[in-house]
């Protein structure tokens, strides 16, 4: 960790299909920016969470997954380690996955949200896979999630395939786009939009699963 100063608590959820080949090893490598921010040494030492009751840093050796639901103190630093993170991700997953981040505001008072100031906390999501196809799958199945689960508490699920096939559309259209621009070597990270976005306002849960 860079820094001495830790106002956040930052939760990092998800789970990740990987490789047939992959093992312990590898997964340490590649887990490597978060149990080395949290100051351990080895997987094994960084793999506790924060928090007992959740699970932190797994390897599902049985069904050949990463799962993450792990707490760490930190700063904003911890950006550039998600980076890292996702990089190394990426070279080892079989499918896409989203990762969910959370920035938790240690030092913000109940009593500064009932006079109208906003907290610092923030939430996003990160995708990760082996390739751009994969990585916008994933992009894909959470926006249909979201846009079909806002939907339908308006219209039946059936009059919702038209709805489906144009944000089928739009992911086709973007796939078409980045082999043309000749990026796709460079898989797309980014943070999600939409309901799951979104920062300051009213205060999330620390774990909201």
């Amino acid at each position: 960790m860079t820094s001495f100063s830790t106002p956040f608590e930052i939760h990092v959820h998800g789970e990740v299909a990987l490789r047939d080949d992959v093992d312990f090893k590898a997964l340490q490598e590649a887990t490597k920016p978060l149990w080395k921010y949290a100051g351990a040494k080895s997987l094994t030492e960084g793999a506790q969470s924060l928090y007992e009751e959740e699970l932190g840093i797994r390897f599902e050796a049985a069904d050949h997954k990463l799962q993450l639901c792990w707490t760490v103190r930190g700063n904003e630093d911890f950006r550039q380690v998600l980076d890292d993170l996702c990089m190394n991700i990426n070279e080892v997953s079989a499918a896409g996955a989203q990762l969910e981040i959370t920035f938790y505001d240690t030092e913000f008072e109940d009593d500064e949200e009932a006079r109208g100031a906003e907290s610092r906390d923030d939430f996003f999501v990160v995708f990760v896979g082996p390739d751009p196809a994969a990585i916008m799958q994933a992009q894909r199945d959470l926006l249909v999630q979201d846009v079909v689960g806002l939907m339908e508490r308006h219209f039946d699920g059936s009059e919702l395939s038209g709805v489906v096939h144009e944000i089928d559309k739009l992911f086709s259209e973007r796939f078409n786009d980045l082999v043309s621009s000749l990026e796709l070597g460079k898989p797309p990270r980014g943070n999600g939009g939409g309901p799951q976005g979104g920062h300051g306002g009213g205060r999330r849960p620390r774990h909201l699963h």
